[in-house]
């Protein structure tokens, strides 16, 4: 089992290259293909543009497109840069409908997309929103942190287990990645009572596959869940975290708050999530 065909976003900013850096560093240690994608819509300067008169309007779609393609070319040399270093070939894309369809679109035919993280100052029409593209896309997303710099992921993975099926499925997408890594931690948070000990029968299902892992439990009723997960990923020095997603409706979890809502705001380490 193994990763083939990568998919990572590529916009150009300097402020956000760490999943392009990993996602090559990936494509090189798996031998993958690597598609970097790069969504370039115009929606946005049609909507400012539509009460314009046909003469600014045509200006206005000159000088978006101007700098669409200017950041285009920014984009595509950070991902031929990328590659270079990693000694891998990498396909470019560039799509022009709305980021998040068109992330999902394209990593149908992927095995892992890695995008980063969704931030205060968010841009739904430049870039893609990490939480739809895990519901929809049919393959294990990797997100990464917006602050900080990640190009490798190789120490150590907190997985975390509460038996549920869309954390099964995250273990069993996130195989390629455990097998790598120097150690695996299991971390079962609020397990009920009873006498099975919560997390041995995955980290034996893992150990069978040639993972090194320990089991690990946390009772802590009065913090969130995420808050358990990224403290423990960081008195481990974690460099992953691998999770469900969306155990509930979507809709409740931004209502009521959730695990993977929580995450997706909060991550300081790259987090692998399968829905």
């Amino acid at each position: 089992m193994s990763f083939k065909d990568l998919l990572v976003t590529v916009d150009g900013d300097s402020d956000d290259q760490s999943p392009l850096a990993l996602a090559a560093w990936l494509a090189g240690r798996f031998q993958a293909h690597l598609v970097g994608l790069h969504p370039s819509s115009t929606a946005k300067a049609s909507l400012y543009s539509a009460n314009f008169g046909t003469e600014l309007f045509d200006d206005a779609m000159r000088e978006t497109f101007a700098v669409l393609e200017r950041r285009a070319v920014d984009a595509r040399t950070g991902l031929d840069t990328a590659a270079r270093r990693n000694g891998i070939q990498a396909e470019w894309r560039v799509a022009r409908g709305f980021p998040g369809p068109e992330t999902v679109l394209n990593g149908r035919t992927a095995d892992l997309v890695i995008l980063g993280q969704r931030w205060s100052d968010y841009d739904g029409l430049r870039y893609p929103d990490p939480a739809d593209v895990v519901l929809d896309v049919g393959c294990p997303v990797l997100v990464v942190p917006r602050a900080g710099r990640f190009e490798r992921i190789e120490r150590h993975a907190l997985v975390a287990w509460n038996g549920s099926r869309e954390a099964a499925r995250a273990v069993r997408d996130a195989l390629p990645l455990l097998k790598r890594v120097a150690k695996v931690t299991v971390l079962a948070v609020n397990a009920g009572g009873g006498g099975e000990e919560p997390g041995a029968d995955i980290a034996l299902h893992l150990a069978r596959h040639g993972i090194r892992v320990e089991i690990d439990q946390s009772t802590a009723p009065d913090m969130k869940v995420a808050d358990v997960l990224l403290s423990h990923a960081s008195d481990r020095g974690s460099d992953l975290i691998v999770m469900g997603a969306y155990g509930h409706a979507r809709m409740r979890e931004t209502i009521l708050g959730g695990v993977t809502r929580s995450m997706l705001e909060q991550m300081t380490v790259p987090v692998l999530m399968s829905h």
